[in-house]
């Protein structure tokens, strides 16, 4: 697997072949030639996380990397431009260690979101039956969407959970579990044989992923958009989650998703994660978040971006920008005594 840049030379016919604008940087050492920094991905070969990444961007040049923090931190050390990771399953809900590495670490904001259907397969060594296989393994979050399958095949197998599925199917083609949760495409790059296809229990299951880079400029709004944060409470009393909400539900703004997760300081000490309708841009979101930021002892602003799920932003009477500038210009009036 390559681990590095690679040139890209700046000419009429080259540049940029192949290649995503955003995964051309110029390198400091070489002048007339562009170096393409790869992305970073929850590896190795054959998970979702890769999938995911070609779907971004095919011609993007892919860093495989062992844990999630491990594809981030990629991307804070200038190894790779930019990294994709899960971030929530229709099934389990969010991917905890992509929520707490993003609030919790160095600033770094969503550029994008897409959603991947998850199928799964029973992955195992070409010879093996059904009744030889004992231990399972997979990514932890693979297993409860495969539950009900397991609970009904192999109801006395051990499961083993692992950094992903691709590592699990690598590890059933080393024999260290008999079998592996994961895509029916890992089957080929393992060696390995689908010894049951389609085990998932719910066909209609999806992962939503995000493409995650330094802060920068950020996506211009398109009317259809999500806005990310991590809101950390100034102190824990009666009603401090009602005032975060009241920012919002005082705005007309929808929320699409709302997380609580601990802070790791002590115990009953949580931030919320929430995703919202809306651009920062937009004026709504905007007073959202300065009124956010009067009441919590921290805002963490992980991007606002392009929504992929279809979902068109709703905006309420009296939550537009024209009337929310309306009012300003009334309240400025008054302060100048012309109402």
């Amino acid at each position: 697997m390559w681990r590095g840049t690679r040139p890209v030379m700046t000419t009429a016919t080259s540049a940029g072949a192949g290649l995503h604008p955003a995964s051309r940087a110029a390198h400091p050492h070489a002048a007339g030639i562009m170096w393409a920094m790869p992305y970073a991905y929850l590896g190795p070969e054959g998970t979702f996380s890769e999938a995911a990444l070609r779907a971004v961007d095919p011609g993007a040049e892919p860093l495989s990397c062992p844990t999630i923090q491990a594809t981030l931190a990629a991307v804070r050390d200038g190894t790779a431009e930019r990294a994709v990771v899960p971030i929530e399953s229709s099934v389990e809900g969010v991917v905890t260690a992509t929520l707490d590495d993003l609030a919790t670490g160095n600033g770094m904001v969503i550029r994008a979101e897409l959603q991947i259907p998850i199928a799964f397969a029973l992955l195992a060594r070409p010879g093996t039956a059904l009744g030889d296989i004992k231990r399972v393994g997979g990514h932890p979050q693979s297993m409860p969407q495969c539950r009900g399958w397991l609970a009904a095949n192999l109801p006395d197998c051990e499961w083993v959970p692992l950094a992903s599925n691709a590592e699990a199917a690598r590890q059933a083609a080393d024999g260290q579990v008999d079998a592996a949760l994961a895509g029916a495409f890992a089957a080929d790059r393992y060696g390995l044989a689908v010894i049951a296809p389609d085990v998932h229990d719910r066909a209609s299951a999806v992962t939503r992923f995000v493409v995650v880079s330094p802060p920068g400029p950020l996506p211009a709004r398109t009317g259809a958009d999500r806005t990310s944060v991590a809101l950390f409470l100034a102190e824990d009393h009666p009603g401090a989650l009602l005032e975060i909400l009241t920012e919002f539900a005082v705005r007309g703004i929808n929320l699409t998703t709302i997380q609580s997760r601990p802070t790791g300081d002590r115990l009953g000490q949580y931030y919320f994660f929430i995703d919202c309708e809306g651009h920062v841009d937009d004026a709504r979101v905007g007073e959202a978040l300065m009124g956010l930021r009067r009441v919590c002892r921290d805002v963490r602003f992980l991007g606002s971006y392009a929504r992929c799920d279809g979902g068109s932003t709703h905006v309420r009477p009296g939550t537009s920008d024209a009337e929310f500038a309306d009012a300003a210009a009334w309240l400025g009036r008054l302060r100048f005594g012309r109402p």
